[in-house]
């Protein structure tokens, strides 16, 4: 059979508008705006730092940035991937900042963080994906603020695992890359990515270093079925992921990916106990979960899990 090759630079595939769809009463969440919201704002615009809370319109950024937890969006705000689902701007990016990893370690400091959540845009035009930039990010956050724990959510560095190296050994505390979807929607909703690129990547950051905790996430909603869930949780239990954050697509602009359907609150019940049984060490599934939301209290659990389970192999 013969694969076809990627392209470098994917357009959006062109689709008919698909009205944005009204939202469940389980979904719908009042506006919060504190005074430590706009003072998380206030800190982001000072440092000049962009974040996929504004970025990717997250439906938890007010609860967030009242707790003064930002997600750091850092290489720029145009990705040069065109995923369908996703409300970030394609095109082609700016040159790196070189003084950018510096200005998070600085906001890091200045909000208190316990615990930071760093992702990017792909940066398919960078010869290593932005994987340089990625790393010196993580230890200009460690150098500044040798408490926090560091997660990052990658790219998947078009597969060039020289590149995906580099992240690894600058050692975060958590390396997450969301495989978003089932393997038979990559074509509408991932048109840049593959999906066995995206596994062997998360399969390869736990043979790098087996200590380091991995996390993977998925959107429902886009036209997938409960057993397209169940396989792509054993494909994740192979490559050892620990972690598994499942939510509820919501469409940013009729232009985008459509809804095929919400899930129940009941249903996100199940998907969490089926993913508990088939022994992720922890699970996030609700309407509202995010990779990055409550992540700080999910690293917590983390770590205590895993010691239970080292404790009982004792």
């Amino acid at each position: 059979m013969t694969v076809q090759p990627r392209p470098r630079h994917p357009e959006k595939v062109k689709r008919p508008a698909s009205p944005v769809p009204r939202k469940p009463k389980w979904i719908r969440k009042k506006k919060i705006e504190s005074a430590e919201y706009y003072e998380t704002r206030r800190l982001m615009r000072d440092h000049d730092l962009s974040t996929v809370c504004e970025e990717a319109s997250c439906p938890n950024i007010g609860e967030c940035w009242s707790k003064r937890h930002a997600t750091m969006m850092i290489m720029g705000e145009v990705c040069t991937r065109g995923c369908s689902f996703c409300n970030v701007m394609t095109g082609r990016p700016e040159a790196l900042d070189v003084f950018e990893p510096g200005r998070v370690a600085q906001a890091v400091q200045q909000l208190g963080l316990r615990h930071v959540v760093i992702t990017s845009v792909d940066r398919d035009d960078l010869q290593d994906g932005g994987a340089t930039h990625i790393a010196q990010t993580i230890r200009a956050v460690r150098h500044q603020n040798p408490e926090t724990t560091v997660e990052v959510l990658t790219p998947d560095f078009l597969g060039k695992g020289a590149a995906a190296q580099v992240v690894f050994d600058a050692a975060p505390d958590v390396f997450n890359h969301n495989l978003e979807t089932v393997p038979h929607l990559y074509a509408t909703v991932r048109p840049g990515a593959r999906y066995y690129t995206s596994l062997r990547l998360l399969d390869d950051a736990k043979r790098a270093n087996p200590a380091l905790f991995t996390k993977s996430g998925l959107m429902v909603g886009l036209g997938e079925s409960l057993s397209d869930l169940r396989q792509v949780m054993d494909d994740l239990r192979a490559a050892e992921v620990d972690f598994l954050t499942v939510g509820q697509y919501l469409q940013p602009t009729p232009k985008h990916h459509p809804i095929d359907r919400f899930w129940s609150p009941e249903e996100f019940e199940q998907i969490a106990q089926i993913a508990r049984n088939k022994g992720f060490l922890g699970v996030s599934a609700t309407p509202l979960t995010r990779s990055s939301f409550h992540a700080d209290e999910d690293f917590a659990a983390l770590k205590q899990s895993r010691d239970r389970s080292l404790a009982a192999t004792r």
